[in-house]
């Protein structure tokens, strides 16, 4: 397991132990000139801890007057958000800090910890020796981030304010990329301040001596909360702290976060554990974030995905050339790629200026891609998730969005990428690949202006993690059960956690349940006279330590060149697929595959400069609530005639084809058309409901069409609604009228529509590898993605006959509706088309809406030259019609 680098794409999977892993051999240089090189050179190194050492003229003065002069050496001012959170922490307060991005968070509580903790800074100076300290504070500050980029940037600058400030603490980290010999280090002796991220404060949590170690931390940090809020890494977070403070139960806890829409639900879910006070301190600066659009010069009334996105290449090239640095996000790791190949295409001068960054490539590569942005070596990066989160690269004056964001919290935190700094605006520019994304940018420009931000929920009960914690807790230093269920309660995402359920884990940990009773190797715990639950055997300890964490990616294999050099990493599904001698683009270079052996995939540069693009899964967004909510707005403003943006002024010829043929979809009316073709009966309904529960509505309807009547339907959806292809025709109006859109035996119709123990049997494979009950496999032994999926399939037949009570089982069954099918999104899609008013439109041609639909689901069935020929003779026909 490791820390993702691209929060909305699985990580490369990799032990979280990374001491006993060998280096792998530096990748090789993008071409670079004499200058770029010198430049290059004289880069920011990657993050060292600091011999300790102190000025002890500095330190002479009171930490305030050091402090005011830390800001006025840079023409700084405190604000006062920044000052009430060091008041806060003085008073021994907890909370969660709520501000713009670039505002000054990381100062807001690193000076107010500093100001609190450092002993020498409080005591005066005669109470003080005169020689500086021999060895600096224990333990005080644990600062968690979700990503290894974000911790190592984080540890520089709270490592070079320290020395700034005269504070005799020494700064480390600690994550899946740390050096053995710097692990051995805070082994030893921890430093002051430790920044690190969720898997490796686990791993810590495994030491026998966890509690005397962690014992002086005073204040927990969880920076971007908002990112671990939402998954398991949140709960295994939540575990964490829970653990924390039964040791410590005065720990003060912050958290940070800057794109978030219930706060004060965010605030419930990290706090429940302290006792300290707790506050949410608000620091939301005037700060200007420009969002515009690059309007193409032609626009499709018949559009469909991505055919015009390619087409503004040139117009995204000429923008980067005019500013100091810029950043283009993706939303997959394959458009990533294409992207980059066509600017560099565009202008080959640029080779060595502009760079490629996702979480799939090697991390030399995206070290070297960080520091060249950090520098302003680099003229711009294309790049995914893996760069959202808070590393402040002050040279970037642009930031691009190729395609939809899919989200306004999203579009939000990307555009804080430029202007990272106080006072300087913010910029992000839609690039849109599809002409309904017009529609979504304008939305989104609105959405953003009125702050209509995204929430995040948070996981409830998962078993899984609860699992992986016992045996995490058994080997730092053994638990007394009932007081270690005690603690777990006091998280949130366990307050109802039963007896029963808590019995039901350790009795799953201690014994392997019913079905594992007779295997030792799940006896993972046992009592032992002392009354304490311990990890009975040294092999099980290393595998579970090898093996912590709840991330779980596909399986992938490393991509390497014969001659030496690691490039990164890519999934297994898609080099299973290519033979010896095939062409593959990866990490911006054309790739000739010579073999697959030892779990990589041995590649040699290629004279061929085109090969097949990657697909990593999971790679597909849905559009958030609220943004369909602002979408549907400003498709409203349409049908009655109002075009007041140059996005809407842009699209309105498509529109006003989709209103003369058929209707507008908007707040309270939902649109179905029927029509007739070649091809089938088709069904289209706009729901704007997103991709995920547009496939569980369309299934949904189908199956309770065919109960009363047979038949086969071909479905296809997309974020604004889905089709139904059926060879014979259906009574949709009277179906309609008798309840097709009911609400009752919903999640049984839902579970009976789709092969609903596939799904659970595929949701299982992850949770087996998060309980344990799946070894991946020891640093650099990792099993294929083919091995652990039968793994996980026999526990799962296994446990359905012969343990069906096995809470795993229910686990898979409930993330299953709640998170591959989001029914409750589904519910309350239901819930809003009962309540509008339904128009149903027969067009005798498909409609702007509809044709995005049928060359979606023809994509499927067609290459893509095929496909490309046959949609320019549809376009044809309907353009035909149109101008009749």
């Amino acid at each position: 397991m490791t820390e993702p680098a691209d929060s909305d794409e699985n990580p490369v999977p990799a032990p979280a132990v990374a001491a006993e892993r060998r280096r792998a051999p530096r990748p090789r240089r993008i071409p670079r000139t004499r200058e770029q090189q010198a430049r290059f050179d004289a880069r920011e190194p990657a993050f060292e801890p600091l011999p300790f050492s102190i000025d002890d003229t500095a330190a002479s003065q009171p930490f305030a007057d050091r402090l005011q002069a830390w800001f006025d050496a840079r023409r700084w001012q405190p604000f006062e958000f920044q000052r009430d959170v060091w008041r806060e922490i003085a008073r021994g307060a907890s909370g969660l800090l709520h501000a713009t991005t670039g505002a000054g968070k990381t100062w807001a509580v690193w000076f107010g910890a500093l100001a609190a903790f450092a002993d020498s800074t409080n005591e005066p100076t005669s109470a003080r020796s005169r020689a500086p300290r021999a060895q600096p504070e224990p333990l005080t500050v644990l600062w968690i981030t979700p990503m290894r980029a974000l911790a190592a940037d984080t540890a520089r600058a709270l490592q070079s304010s320290a020395a700034e400030l005269a504070v005799p603490w020494s700064v480390g980290l600690r994550t899946g990329d740390t050096s053995s010999a710097e692990r051995a280090r805070q082994n030893r002796r921890m430093p002051s301040a430790l920044v690190t991220t969720p898997e490796s404060l686990t791993l810590i949590l495994t030491r026998p001596d966890a509690r005397e170690v962690l014992s002086h931390v005073r204040l927990v940090i969880v920076d971007e909360w908002h990112e671990l809020l939402g998954n398991k890494r949140g709960t295994q977070t939540q575990l964490a702290l829970a653990r924390l403070v039964n040791w410590r139960p005065e720990l003060q806890v912050w958290g940070l976060s800057a794109t978030l829409g219930n706060l004060a639900f965010a605030a419930d879910v990290l706090l429940a554990p302290v006792s300290t006070p707790r506050v949410n301190v608000h620091g939301m600066l005037p700060k200007a974030l420009i969002v515009d659009t690059l309007i193409p010069d032609t626009i499709e009334r018949f559009p469909w995905g991505g055919h015009m996105g390619m087409r503004q290449v040139s117009a995204v090239a000429d923008a980067i050339g005019e500013a100091q640095t810029s950043l283009v996000f993706t939303n997959t790791r394959s458009q990533c790629e294409v992207w980059y190949q066509a600017l560099l295409e565009a202008h080959p001068e640029w080779a060595g200026l502009i760079a490629l960054h996702h979480g799939s490539l090697d991390q030399e590569v995206r070290d070297w891609v960080e520091r060249g942005l950090k520098s302003g070596l680099l003229k711009g990066v294309v790049c995914t998730s893996s760069l959202d989160l808070g590393v402040d690269f002050l040279p970037v004056e642009r930031v691009f969005q190729i395609g939809s964001p899919k989200g306004v919290a999203r579009l939000m935190q990307r555009a804080g990428r430029s202007g990272h700094a106080p006072g300087r605006p913010s910029r992000i520019t839609i690039v849109p690949t599809h002409a309904l994304e017009l529609v979504e940018a304008a939305a989104a420009r609105e959405a953003v202006e009125q702050r209509q931000i995204e929430g995040r929920d948070t996981p409830e009960k998962p078993f899984d993690v609860l699992v992986q914690h016992l045996v995490t807790v058994a080997i730092g230093g053994g638990f007394d059960a009932k007081e270690l269920c005690r603690e777990i309660r006091r998280t949130y995402a366990y307050r109802n956690l039963t007896q029963e359920e808590f019995d039901w884990a350790l009795g799953f940990v201690e014994g392997g349940g019913t079905a594992l009773r007779a295997y030792p190797d799940y006896h993972r715990v046992m009592r032992e006279n002392d009354g304490l639950y311990r990890v009975p055997r040294e092999d099980l300890v290393r595998r579970h330590r090898n093996n912590i964490g709840t991330i779980v990616a596909n399986g992938t294999l490393n991509v390497a060149y014969l001659s030496g050099g690691r490039i990164g990493a890519i999934e297994e599904s898609f080099i299973s697929r290519l033979k010896p001698g095939d062409i593959f683009t990866f990490g911006g270079r054309a790739l000739e595959l010579i073999r697959v052996q030892d779990m990589t995939a041995w590649v040699r540069r290629a004279t061929s400069s085109r090969g097949a693009m990657p697909q990593w899964a999971g790679s597909r967004m849905p559009l958030s609530s609220e943004l369909a909510d602002a979408t549907l707005m400003m498709l409203a403003r349409a049908a009655n005639g109002i075009y007041d943006e140059p996005e809407m002024r842009a699209v309105q010829p498509l529109l006003e084809l989709q209103r003369k043929w058929s209707a507008l979809p908007e707040p309270g009316l939902l649109v179905i058309e029927l029509l007739k073709s070649r091809e089938g009966h088709h069904f289209f309904c706009y729901p704007f409901a997103g991709r995920t529960a547009h496939i569980g509505l369309g299934a949904l309807l189908a199956w309770r069409v065919a109960r009363e009547k047979p038949g086969t339907f071909s479905i296809s959806m997309n974020d604004y609604g889905f089709e139904l292809l059926s060879a014979q025709p259906f009574d949709w109006a009277g179906q309609l009228e008798s309840g097709l859109l009911g609400l009752d035996e919903l999640d049984h119709d839902i579970l009976a529509s789709l092969n609903s123990s596939e799904l659970s049997m595929r949701r299982f494979r992850e949770i087996a590898r998060v309980s344990g009950l799946v070894f991946q496999g020891h640093p650099g032994q990792q099993k294929s993605a083919r091995q652990l999926q039968a793994s996980s399939g026999l526990f799962y037949e296994i446990f359905r006959h012969h343990d069906s009570d096995n809470l795993l089982l229910n686990q898979a069954d409930t993330e299953v509706l709640l998170q591959e099918l989001d029914v409750q999104r589904i519910r309350i899609a239901l819930e809003r088309m009962n309540a509008s008013r339904v128009v149903v439109m027969r067009p005798k041609k498909p409609t702007p809406f509809a044709f995005p639909l049928i060359v979606g689901r023809l994509r499927e069935k067609v290459s893509t030259e095929k496909l490309a020929d046959r949609v320019e003779r549809m376009l044809a026909e309907l353009e035909k019609a149109a101008r009749v």
